[in-house]
């Protein structure tokens, strides 16, 4: 996914790629790039999950100086971390700041310091890059926590990024490779986090990360993820709702179940990376999890909280997937009782041990991808019907619209201040969206 460049007028502009942590690190050097002065920049924030991702970036710089030639263009991001010389080639390209680098200070006033000089980067590749070993990055990340407060979504929901990086090698994934090695934010840093956002007008939470339920297994005490929702909700009574993003079932700690089932502030909603129902294709991909597993896990946490909708994602098309095989991931939207997809053809990513697997027939990636989405389809209508005349709490956005417990939106009757909680009644829906009374 591409954002719009943000602030238009503004001496530093950022393009996005990729996923919501992207987004929150573009607010975070947004901020330190002004601060350091620079002018007339434009920042493009990489993504590096697909070599489509890649190849979209760099398309994008080569369009920006196109249409500014005199404005000068710093890459950032996971392919900026992983491929630097690959960017560094390229003569639009005046600076490479490593993931690390992109949320330090110092690295921007480096960067404006040398821009001001008049050092010309494109006399060596070389010259241009500075990026350090994501591996060797050991801090508990608690500069994840700096980004200014425009991090606020329609006025109501921030996002705040309690995690890092990866420890797991999912044999499809570069992103531990950019992302570096799993590292967490201290419990005390969130909660004051939080309760700064909630000072800036949130009204819910949305702890997010790389791979979030790995959460505190650098941290003294080793707390998990549930200690620090439970830690959360208890040192901030007046939040009125947190949710979670996506999260590794088989990681899920008794303590997270527990919340589960006793915060009813904790919204019902969990995102599960599940990728594929057929235990031989997990396997292929070094997945932590059989078919079994998902099932068990989505039973169980459904007789905790029996309003829970679940979200997934899933692949379709993995090297050397049969019928059969992608059959079971179709099934599984009905084992699991999923609702929400994200679902992905297989994109063959460099250096990566499934790029060198046996790929399926071409297309047909993309066509079964397309069969999942139907069938998500059909999960979402059922869900939607069935809300029809329901009560539910909802929390108000921009737009005319408002969100359910389960994340559900409501297309609202009438317009709400963002951040109003209130109940209403649900009298249909459009297919997408619920529509209120």
């Amino acid at each position: 996914m591409q954002l719009e460049p943000a602030a238009p007028l503004s001496p530093v502009e950022v393009v996005t790629f990729g996923c919501r942590l992207n987004a929150l690190d573009s607010a975070t050097a947004k901020s330190m790039a002004e601060a350091a002065g620079l002018e007339n920049v434009v920042v493009v924030n990489t993504c590096a999950v697909t070599a489509e991702a890649v190849k979209q970036a760099r398309q994008t710089i080569r369009r920006l100086k196109r249409e500014a030639p005199s404005r000068r263009i710093l890459v950032t991001g996971c392919a900026a971390q992983i491929e630097p010389a690959g960017f560094a080639e390229m003569p639009e390209v005046d600076r490479v700041l490593g993931n690390a680098e992109k949320t330090a200070p110092d690295a921007w006033r480096a960067t404006r310091t040398a821009l001001d000089s008049g050092h010309d980067f494109g006399l060596g590749r070389d010259a241009k890059i500075a990026v350090s070993d994501i591996m060797a990055v050991r801090e508990t990340a608690g500069h994840l926590l700096a980004g200014p407060a425009d991090t606020i979504e329609g006025h109501t929901r921030a996002f705040v990024q309690v995690q890092d990086g990866c420890d797991h090698r999912c044999t499809f994934c570069v992103i531990p490779y950019g992302r570096g090695n799993s590292r967490s934010v201290p419990m005390g840093a969130v909660v004051a986090r939080v309760r700064q956002l909630m000072t800036e007008g949130a009204r819910e939470i949305v702890l997010t990360g790389v791979d979030l339920t790995s959460y505190g297994a650098d941290l003294p005490g080793a707390p998990r993820l549930g200690t620090l929702v439970r830690t959360l909700l208890r040192h901030a009574p007046e939040l009125p709702r947190l949710r979670l993003s996506s999260i590794d079932s088989v990681e899920v700690d008794e303590e997270l179940l527990r919340a589960l089932a006793e915060e009813e502030r904790l919204m019902p909603h969990l995102h599960l990376s599940l990728q594929a129902g057929d235990d031989l294709i997990l396997k292929r991909m070094k997945r932590r999890h059989l078919r079994a597993d998902a099932i068990r896990f989505s039973a169980q946490i459904r007789r905790l909280r029996p309003d829970v909708v679940f979200g997934a994602d899933l692949i379709a098309g993995f090297p050397t997937e049969t019928e059969t095989q992608f059959r079971a991931s179709l099934d599984l939207v009905d084992a699991c009782g999923l609702t929400h997809l994200h679902v992905f053809p297989f994109s063959p990513r460099p250096g990566t041990p499934a790029a060198r697997m046996p790929p399926v027939a071409p297309g047909l990636a993309k066509e079964r991808a397309r069969r999942l989405r139907e069938k998500g389809q059909h999960a979402l209508l059922r869900h939607l019907a069935g809300e029809v005349g329901a009560r539910r709490d909802v929390l108000a956005e921009r737009g005319g619209l408002a969100r359910t417990p389960s994340f559900t939106p409501v297309r609202l009757s009438t317009p709400l201040a963002p951040g109003t909680l209130t109940q209403l009644r649900i009298a249909g829906h459009d297919g997408v969206r619920l529509i209120a009374a």
